[in-house]
């Protein structure tokens, strides 16, 4: 069951994990069908062994797209959202192979008012792990969201997490 959180509720330096979800070789065909890449390294078992993984990878993007999928099914924002706004220090660090079990964590890292005192900007670092957690990917991502109505120019603009 999703955490569901509004302004008041986001506070820097939470954490939440989402339950495990294991990788299967259906979710490597369907994203190599959606996304079209259909390179050796992730099609081709008899080529992907004689490279240093020795068989064939998950895309890489299908890693955003799983953490992305696997937080907001962990933490569900009640006020509106307006638009994501990017990620930013995306990184790959460990490959991702079919039987792979993975769950995201998230953390949030600053909410901060709008310059219009309307919106919000919620900015968390999510880590997709896997079960022993060891961290496959991680990165930012920024979040507009509307503030509740009775809350227009009165929400307090902190913004960073305790150091």
């Amino acid at each position: 069951m999703a955490h569901r959180l509004g302004y008041a509720d986001i506070v820097p330096g939470a954490r939440f994990s989402s339950t495990g979800r294991t990788l299967t070789e259906t979710d490597h065909g369907l994203f190599m069908m959606l996304c079209g890449d259909w390179h050796p390294i992730h099609a081709d078992e008899e080529y992907a062994r004689t490279t240093p993984a020795g068989r064939r990878l998950m895309h890489g993007s299908f890693g955003i797209a799983l953490a992305m999928g696997m937080q907001a099914s962990t933490v569900e924002f009640i006020d509106p959202i307006v638009g994501a706004l990017g990620f930013k220090e995306w990184s790959f660090r460990q490959p991702m192979f079919v039987g792979d079990t993975v769950r995201t964590d998230i953390e949030f890292l600053s909410r901060r008012i709008s310059r219009d005192g309307a919106r919000y900007v919620v900015e968390r670092r999510l880590y997709l792990a896997r079960h022993d957690g060891e961290v496959l990917q991680q990165g930012l991502a920024a979040v507009l969201l509307r503030l509740p109505p009775e809350m227009v120019g009165t929400a307090t603009a902190e913004t960073e997490a305790p150091e």
